[in-house]
């Protein structure tokens, strides 16, 4: 039996999603001055003439664009404790990448950071719940599938903190999910050590098989070849899909490019036809979250400040026309105009896709597509 759930109790964690999504233009003008009460806090922000920056064009024109070498020696001033160097918060915690393009990066989240994660990383199930009226997808348990909270540690001022990749961390310190609805608990996954080989994942598939084999399983949630890669497990070693084991709502994606070209087929093979919502999600932020059954993302335009490099100049991203697209730069409560190496594309009406990591391949293949195939594909 399924309890029962109020959806209405859930609608005020979208609201300012959706509001925003109505008013882009104002919603990043409001964001933008959450932002610079930020910066002000800090010797970067200070350095950079906060005080002088009133609008999106000064904010350009006094802060430069940075990636993740750059915020190196910034860092490096925060893990000595000297966190207003570049933070207007302390770390709560440090976090890693999977460095799935490169060396893990390794980075901190305040409290601030830690609370857009958690109330933004939300939304796409909640949204889903809402518009589809379907409080089942919320009273089910969902199977943890992230990567370990615990790699190792870090040197901040005089002591050393554990940190681990960030889908776990963020899983574990999220409430809504870790205390109630992940199965099994991150704490659990953690036990089985920090290693990802074969060998890791399928002692971490293992127990995530064993934890929610007689359990309401309504959803899964986390990196996309991970999901594909538990369902392919359990399929070879217990010689059942998914969809036999458990009657799944959706699957909440996340972390890769082209989610629904590249992965949905080979996902609902395995889990059934259910609905694949993409999240656009990395350690430094969830961006967007797809909004209806059209496959694209929506941003969160309230939390984040979306600008994008294009081949006639640096613009908004709420600016851009159906087919223009380009390189995305977010900034953040903790990092402003960071280049998070994504290339994006607008879909028309706020809606977008995330096409590709920034390389020259990326970029070469995405003209060869439109030339041969049009714009839309």
């Amino acid at each position: 039996m399924f309890p029962s759930i109020d959806l209405r109790e859930f609608q005020a964690l979208v609201a300012p999603w959706y509001q925003a999504l109505r008013d882009p233009k104002e919603a990043q003008e409001r964001t933008l001055q959450t932002l610079l009460e930020h910066y002000k806090e800090t010797d970067y922000g200070k350095l950079h003439g906060i005080n002088e920056v009133r609008n999106v064009k000064d904010f350009q024109v006094n802060f430069p664009k940075l990636n993740y070498n750059r915020l190196q020696p910034y860092l490096e001033e925060v893990k000595k404790g000297n966190y207003q160097t570049f933070l207007s918060e302390p770390p709560i915690c440090w976090v890693m990448t999977r460095g799935s393009t490169g060396a893990p990066k390794i980075l901190p989240a305040t409290k601030t950071h830690l609370e857009q994660i958690l109330s933004c990383g939300s939304r796409a199930l909640i949204n889903f719940a809402l518009r589809t009226k379907d409080s089942k997808a919320l009273a089910g348990r969902i199977l943890n599938l992230n990567f370990p909270s615990i790699v190792a540690d870090v040197k901040t001022g005089e002591k050393r903190v554990p940190y681990g990749y960030s889908s776990g961390t963020y899983a574990k310190l999220n409430p809504m999910f870790n205390q109630i609805s992940l199965i099994p608990r991150q704490e659990e996954i953690d036990k089985l050590g920090s290693g990802i080989s074969k060998a890791d994942w399928e002692r971490r598939f293992e127990l995530v098989y064993q934890k929610a084999l007689h359990h309401n399983v309504t959803a899964a949630m986390g990196v996309t070849p991970v999901i594909l890669s538990f369902a392919r497990y359990v399929t070879r070693k217990h010689r059942k899909k998914p969809r036999d084991l458990w009657q799944l709502r959706a699957l909440f994606c996340t972390s890769v490019r082209k989610i629904q070209s590249k992965y949905s087929g080979k996902l609902q093979s395995y889990y059934g036809q259910v609905p694949i919502v993409e999240m656009y999600t990395a350690t430094e932020g969830v961006f967007g979250q797809q909004l209806d059954d059209l496959p694209y993302i929506c941003p969160n335009y309230d939390n984040y400040l979306f600008e994008v490099e294009t081949k006639k100049g640096t613009r908004m991203l709420y600016e851009l026309e159906r087919g223009e697209w380009g390189r995305l730069i977010v900034s953040s409560c903790q990092f402003p105009r960071y280049d998070i190496g994504d290339m994006i594309e607008a879909m028309g009406k706020n809606y977008f896709r995330v096409f590709g990591r920034a390389t020259t391949l990326t970029i070469l293949e995405h003209k060869l597509y439109r030339l041969f195939y049009g714009w839309f594909l």
